[in-house]
């Protein structure tokens, strides 16, 4: 009886451990489709630290020889005007270029014109790079000047460092948090033990690493309800993520409305993952939870995305069922909040 009893728990730890490697292979699989454009996401906020970069090295060197010939080239009553403007573009926030934005800078272009700017379009651009597109009554005494364009490029490049310093530090998060994402979806625990899980950070990572194909044409709707944390496995619990919001983005074949949805249902949380796509045949249904079943075309697909995420589901107790029709296809995962395992920290 001991030899049976022996046999059966080094089967079932074979089982486990073959169960795992399925998992890591699966992340590795899906990460390696989406490398291309995760790397095209880092890319994006390099380029802008770099441009940024050597953009405030051209502004600082122009400003150092302009310096000189402040006094000299502005009135007192200009030059209260020009300190006035290096303070509002300090304490402003430089917009995001947008149809509406394209408006804003027409009507700036006009107002300059009427000063009599020889090249106002020019002036309207760095008027709007600082963050002063609106009001500029205050500019009357240097625009009216015969320095007016001088000062205000003069006043970009001042405070130029600045404004990119701001970008900068966006781009930097931006690199933070992909990176981060990347490092929190290639983990993998080898402990076995549970550990307390924040759903919402493993939707979240799981986003991050499908930025790139969800900012073309794909609405993301967020409705997280506050939830406890759960006891679970957070690793596998990224793939579940990974295999139901990967297959939302190619059901909807990149375009389309993606919601996210979490709540407290009886003693543990709902994760709800909605897609506007063609829906899935009742007949595909009965057989989508299968090993080796797929309807994807050769190479997309290994047949064991749902089949995975639904073994890692049953082991925390869970479960997961899906509704869908044409237009609305909905995946729910339930999860139960439960408790560290004896001998487990």
């Amino acid at each position: 009886m001991w030899a049976k009893n022996q046999a059966l728990e080094t089967a079932l730890q074979d089982l486990q451990q073959t169960q795992s490697q399925l998992i890591q292979q699966e992340k590795m699989a899906a990460l390696g489709q989406l490398i291309a454009g995760v790397a095209h996401e880092i890319n994006n906020p390099l380029g802008t630290i770099k441009a940024s970069a050597d953009n405030t090295h051209k502004a600082l060197q122009e400003a150092l020889v302009e310096l000189p010939y402040l006094h000299q080239r502005l009135n007192d009553t200009e030059q209260v005007s020009f300190f006035e403007l290096v303070q509002r573009a300090l304490n402003s926030q430089p917009l995001i270029a947008s149809t509406e934005n394209r408006a804003l800078k027409r009507k700036l272009t006009a107002q300059l014109q009427e000063y009599g700017l020889e090249n106002a379009r020019d002036t309207a651009d760095l008027l709007m790079d600082m963050g002063i597109y609106e009001q500029i009554e205050f500019l009357a005494p240097l625009l009216k000047g015969d320095q007016g364009e001088w000062a205000v490029q003069f006043a970009y490049n001042l405070t130029c460092s600045f404004i990119n310093n701001q970008m900068i530090l966006r781009a930097v998060d931006r690199s933070a948090k992909i990176v981060f994402a990347l490092k929190s979806y290639a983990r993998f625990d080898q402990t076995g033990k549970k550990q307390r899980v924040e759903v919402t950070d493993g939707l979240e990572t799981v986003i991050e690493i499908y930025h790139n194909q969800l900012k073309r044409n794909i609405e993301l709707i967020r409705d997280y309800q506050p939830i406890p944390a759960i006891w679970g496995y957070p690793d596998e619990l990224i793939q579940v993520w990974t295999n139901l919001i990967h297959n939302a983005i190619q059901a909807m074949q990149s375009k389309g409305k993606l919601m996210l949805t979490t709540r407290q249902q009886d003693d543990g949380v709902e994760v709800s993952i909605t897609d506007t796509g063609s829906g899935i045949s009742p007949e595909v249904q009965q057989r989508m939870f299968d090993a080796f079943f797929t309807t994807k075309a050769a190479g997309e697909g290994s047949g064991l995305g749902l089949y995975i995420s639904q073994k890692i589901v049953e082991k925390h107790q869970g479960y997961i069922a899906v509704e869908s029709q044409p237009g609305r296809t909905q995946f729910k995962v339930w999860l139960p909040i439960g408790a560290v395992q004896r001998g487990e920290n």
